[in-house]
């Protein structure tokens, strides 16, 4: 009797776990979202905003740092992330590879927040001297296209550099001690270098490239979650535009977690682009500029359709 009564309390205790707690989990949702060192989803993370909009929905906000655009874009591709946020080039990569990413956002152009470096002594005086010399870069990244169009406008060719493709940390360290003889970055690692190093800029995008900031999301979620893609481009342009009016609390608020000073990131702060909104297609014809450019390069395997992956909105009401 008491094993039957025992088995019947286990039933009962096995029961109610089965009708409350695995729904309750089932019902949990964790949005993950990559971030790098600069850009609006730093301040988005600072300000807590988003967690407290999704709260009443039952979705809680994974952030996950990464050193580059191309880096993130990989755990995107894998599954690791829902959304995230990277330059003009590490998408078109990403899509050459097959991944399954949507644009749903942009910023607007911000050409000075990445630049060519060279060292203050350098004998390098502009764009066509960098012939037979050393470059470093994140492959993949923004400022791979920038150092493309800097070339082609000196008249040069991608066979006319040695490319050393480093991650920002590393890439810093190699111009430091005279391993490679200019560096191609952006922002904050710029803003850093021009505070922090005798440096001067080759070039920065001026007329060079657009240097759009685009937030991405993996095409499976955002087909599941469409009003969540709404509220968070809602999120980001609302940061984005206090961040475009308060630059100072900005710096203030974001400088500890990028450790950096508040001067410097000051500095990074004011030369991003502010006001998230979905690709229009002048935006989506500039990122087909800069396809067609790497595969003409053979920089990616073949030509591909920036317009396929770019997502559409809901109608009013749909979700």
């Amino acid at each position: 009797m008491g094993n039957t009564s025992l088995r019947r309390r286990l039933a009962v205790v096995l029961a109610l776990w089965v009708t409350v707690i695995v729904p309750a989990a089932a019902a949990a949702e964790t949005l993950r979202i990559g971030y790098q060192k600069y850009g609006t989803l730093v301040v988005l993370k600072a300000r807590g905003t988003l967690e407290q909009q999704l709260a009443p929905l039952g979705v809680t906000v994974q952030w996950v740092e990464f050193p580059g655009g191309p880096q993130l874009l990989e755990a995107l591709n894998v599954g690791s992330l829902d959304v995230g946020v990277a330059g003009e080039t590490p998408p078109v990569f990403a899509q050459a590879a097959g991944a399954d990413l949507l644009y749903i956002a942009h910023e607007p152009p911000a050409p000075t927040s990445e630049a060519i470096l060279v060292h203050r002594d350098s004998p390098i005086r502009d764009l066509a001297q960098l012939r037979g010399h050393k470059v470093a870069l994140n492959k993949g990244s923004n400022v791979h296209y920038l150092l493309v169009r800097a070339l082609e406008s000196a008249g040069l060719t991608w066979r006319d550099i040695q490319p050393v493709y480093l991650p920002p940390a590393d890439a810093r360290a190699a111009f430091e001690r005279g391993a490679v003889d200019a560096w191609a970055i952006w922002d904050p690692y710029l803003a850093a270098a021009q505070a922090q190093l005798p440096v001067r800029v080759l070039a920065d995008a001026t007329g060079l490239a657009d240097n759009h900031q685009f937030y991405l999301a993996r095409g499976d979620w955002a087909a599941r979650h469409p009003q969540r893609v709404v509220t968070l481009i809602a999120a980001i342009r609302e940061v984005g535009e206090w961040s475009a009016r308060e630059p100072q609390q900005v710096a203030d608020q974001v400088a500890p977690l990028l450790g950096l000073s508040p001067a410097i990131t000051l500095n990074a702060v004011q030369r991003q682009g502010y006001g998230a909104q979905p690709l229009s297609p002048e935006v989506v014809a500039a990122q087909q500029r800069i396809a067609d450019s790497f595969a003409a390069l053979k920089l990616i395997p073949k030509p591909l359709s920036v317009a396929q992956r770019v997502w559409t909105p809901p109608a009013d009401g749909e979700h």
